[in-house]
């Protein structure tokens, strides 16, 4: 049996469209995968009502817990939740697919730089991974029958595409693999600065085991 990995998608979940559409990713993901990476959703976790610290903190968690982080860069501002996981799993070397099917340009780079403010481009172990969205529904619309058949053939292929830089961001060496010690420093520090509980989230022991599995995937 291969291994599993977990994978945190990060992204707006604030309306219907990018719930269901979050949603029926991370489920194309698994299934084209054969299981082989499964999505956390925040959205799955998180209170309909209040905003409290604890949802941050959850989120936070699921990010240190993760192999891999997947994140939509949709919009014409990235949504500043996404873009502070992001943050937070780069400083913890986390292999990371960044994913935006809005064809809209929009940040401060050039025309041949990525489509969003410069600070979130440029890091290691990392995939970028951009279409026109439009053009991929308009392709999958005209060759369904239905609504169904239009968002299985949309989602699939998506998923594979996805799925392939997935692949390929797990390749890439990590950082400081072969410094034991400093990883384990690093993931102490990231249960510990940003305050507010989230050292509680973790003990010691369970830390020291979720690094020992993601070291013999080879995520970090």
């Amino acid at each position: 049996m291969s291994e599993i990995f977990r994978v945190y998608f990060a992204g707006d979940l604030f309306n219907h469209k990018d719930l269901v559409g979050n949603l029926l990713l991370a489920e194309a993901i698994e299934k084209h995968s054969a299981g082989r990476f499964v999505c956390v959703l925040p959205q799955n976790l998180e209170q309909a009502s209040g905003r409290s610290i604890d949802i941050r903190n959850q989120d936070l968690f699921e990010v240190i817990c993760a192999d891999l982080v997947l994140l939509n860069f949709d919009g014409n501002d990235l949504d500043s939740g996404t873009v502070a996981e992001f943050m937070f799993a780069k400083a913890l070397d986390i292999p990371a697919v960044v994913l935006r099917t809005d064809f809209r340009n929009s940040g401060d780079q050039n025309r041949s730089g990525d489509p969003w403010n410069l600070m979130c481009s440029g890091y290691p172990r990392t995939k970028v991974f951009t279409l026109n969205g439009m053009a991929w529904y308009q392709e999958a619309f005209r060759a369904s029958s239905s609504t169904a058949m239009v968002l299985e053939t949309l989602y699939a292929k998506l998923a594979v595409e996805v799925i392939e830089r997935l692949e390929s961001v797990l390749q890439s060496k990590p950082i400081i693999a072969s410094d034991e010690l400093r990883l384990t420093e690093l993931y102490r520090w990231a249960l510990a600065y940003p305050g507010s509980g989230l050292e509680e989230w973790l003990t010691e022991e369970e830390l020291l085991q979720t690094l020992v599995k993601k070291r013999a995937k080879g995520s970090v």
